[in-house]
Parts: structure tokens; C-alpha cells; sequence
């Protein structure tokens, strides 16, 4: 089991002094791979520690298999749509089997990938009966001229490419009917991404995601947007965020890092923070980002008390963490 850490603990250090020994050679990293389950306010009393148990071993299995495929030369598409395949099953996320409730007791599904190095993206949103909707985001970016497809049109695109389809009541799990009916704040996070440097150069950036708890009137938030929840660009960076999806829409997020870095000159990690922790927080908007730059840096960046994370690098680096 890997101890907790941290927010970034080596990662920001590694990055800072990366930033100011110029006449140093930093090893090539060829590979990295980050993953979020979401971000929230809960506090460290109000998660026992079997809970964080069960959260910490299924980040880690699904870091592990990331690992695996990208040492094995796995193309960074390939590897986020397998990683957050495992965190969509799990049900322990609000993502997938674990999606929460609308308002009228239904499920809502939302995804979003880009590939960076082309700006091809993909995204499905207020779906209910794709049992993956990761892997029917990459089909609309694979398969149709299109980026973003939503409900039943959406449902029937995945049908006729054959993806997994499931009855409503798949998604059904306790927990989640129970936040429905107890409008628990803690209950509402739980978006789940990742975003791969592979061996090759190449950046992808994936989220999934379950939606809003209580939410009405066919709401999408930021995780199918492009942009805002995702986004993925060889020469800057690949992001996927987490939290109030109104916001990242409309600060644009996602792309308001990758921009910074690219026009600005900032590194991952200070474009990082000035869009989380300054952008956001005056606007007392939480959430949270993971990132990963096209020379493997990584940044978990986020305003709440806690965020779901994993990371690992080529060089050896890697952790899981919970809490800041």
C-alpha cells in the first residue's frame, strides 16, 4: 500500500527545482500518468479509514494498470480509456456504476477525451444505458465527424458501434439513493479522469462523470466539455478537472492552463495554481485539476480539503493521496 502524502510533496519540489537548475540534466521521462476520483470538502472525521482504504486500493489498481500498458508501449488514448474504465466500475466514484441521482431519480452520464496530439476529442453527455461512456467518447471521436453527442441520439450511436449497453437500473447503488434523498454536499464530487504521456510524446486527457446530485433540467456540467473539463495538446499539456462544472465552464479551465503555459511562458504547476487557486477561488468556486506536461511534469492542483489522486512517472516517482 502506498502512504499517504502530500498534496504534491516531491512532485511540486522536483518541478520548483526543475525551474531554477538550468545546468542540470533532467532524466527523460518516458511515460507519466495521473488520476483523479474527485474533489470535495469532506472532512478527514467524516471518511473512516476502511472508506479511504477502499478508495486508496482502487486509485492504485487503477495507476497499476495504467502502469503495466504504458511500460508494455500503450498509446496514451488506449491507456486513459482502460484506467477509467476501472474507476467507472468501481462504484465507489461518481462516475459510471457509482453515477449519483437527478432530481427525478434517474442517472445522467458525461465524458470527454482528447487526443493531443491532433485535438481530436470525443464526448457524450446525459446518457443512462452506456455502460462505459469513456469508450463512447473516444467511439464519436473515432467514428463520427462529430465531438459532442448527447441523450438518446447519443444512446443510439453507441448501439450501432456495438459498445456495452445496460438497463437503467445498472447504476443503481444505495449510497448514491441515499444522497439523493439526503442532499449530502460531501456526496456530490467524485468526477473521475486521467491524462497520459506515453512513450511516444503523445498527451491524452479523459473524464467521466456522473453529474450533480439533484440535479434538473437535463444539467451537463464541465466533464463532456472540451476545453473546460478536458483538454489535451501535445505542445503544452493534458488536463482533466473535477468540481463545480458551472465554473470550469466558464473560466474555460481545462484550455485556460494549457494557455497559460503556452502563450505565457508559466510551467504546468504555475499555470496550475493561478487558475485553481487564484481564478476559482475568487470566485469561491472549488474543484480541482490533474495535469501532466509534455515533458512529464505533473500537477494535482486543487482549492478543497481534499481531492482522490494518483500519480507515476517513468522515473520512479509515485503516490496516492487523499487529503492535502
Amino acid at each position: 500500500m502506498l502512504l499517504l502524502s502530500g498534496v504534491l510533496g516531491g512532485i511540486q519540489c522536483q518541478q520548483r527545482q526543475s525551474e531554477t537548475a538550468n545546468n542540470q540534466q533532467e532524466p527523460k521521462v518516458d511515460y507519466a500518468i495521473v488520476i483523479h476520483g474527485g474533489a470535495g470538502n469532506t472532512q478527514q472525521a467524516d471518511l473512516p479509514e476502511e472508506r479511504r482504504e477502499q478508495y486508496r486500493d482502487k486509485l492504485e489498481e487503477a495507476l497499476n494498470k495504467g502502469k503495466s500498458l504504458l511500460k508494455q508501449g500503450g498509446e496514451s488514448l488506449d491507456v486513459v480509456e482502460q484506467v477509467i474504465h476501472i474507476l467507472e466500475d468501481a462504484r465507489l466514484f461518481n462516475a459510471g456504476k457509482g453515477a449519483v441521482f437527478t432530481h427525478k431519480g434517474t442517472n445522467e452520464l458525461d465524458a470527454s477525451i482528447m487526443d493531443g496530439a491532433t485535438l481530436n476529442a470525443g464526448a457524450v453527455a446525459g446518457v443512462g444505458d452506456i455502460k462505459n461512456p469513456i469508450t463512447a467518447a473516444k467511439t464519436v471521436m473515432e467514428k463520427s465527424k462529430h465531438v459532442m453527442l448527447a441523450g438518446a441520439g447519443a444512446s443510439r450511436f453507441a448501439r450501432e458501434q456495438n459498445l456495452e449497453m445496460v438497463d437503467s437500473s445498472y447504476f443503481y447503488t444505495e449510497r448514491r439513493w441515499k444522497s439523493l434523498q439526503e442532499h449530502l454536499e460531501r456526496e456530490k464530487n467524485g468526477t473521475v479522469g486521467c491524462v497520459v504521456l506515453d512513450s511516444r510524446g503523445n498527451l491524452a486527457a479523459g473524464t467521466s462523470t456522473g453529474g450533480m446530485t439533484n440535479k434538473r433540467y437535463g444539467r451537463i456540467g464541465d466533464s463532456p466539455i472540451i476545453g473546460a473539463g478536458t483538454y489535451a495538446n501535445n505542445k503544452t499539456c493534458g488536463v482533466s478537472a473535477t468540481g463545480h462544472g458551472e465554473y470550469f465552464i466558464r473560466y474555460n479551465v481545462a484550455h485556460d492552463i494549457s494557455a497559460l503555459m503556452q502563450y505565457k511562458g508559466l510551467s504546468l504547476q504555475k499555470a496550475s495554481e493561478k487558475v485553481i487557486q487564484e481564478k476559482l477561488a475568487r470566485e469561491n468556486a472549488n474543484g480541482g485539476i490533474i495535469a501532466v506536461d509534455h515533458k512529464g511534469n505533473v500537477s494535482m492542483t486543487f482549492n478543497t480539503n481534499m481531492m482522490f489522486r494518483a500519480y507515476a512517472r517513468s522515473t520512479g516517482e509515485e503516490g496516492v493521496f487523499i487529503f492535502k
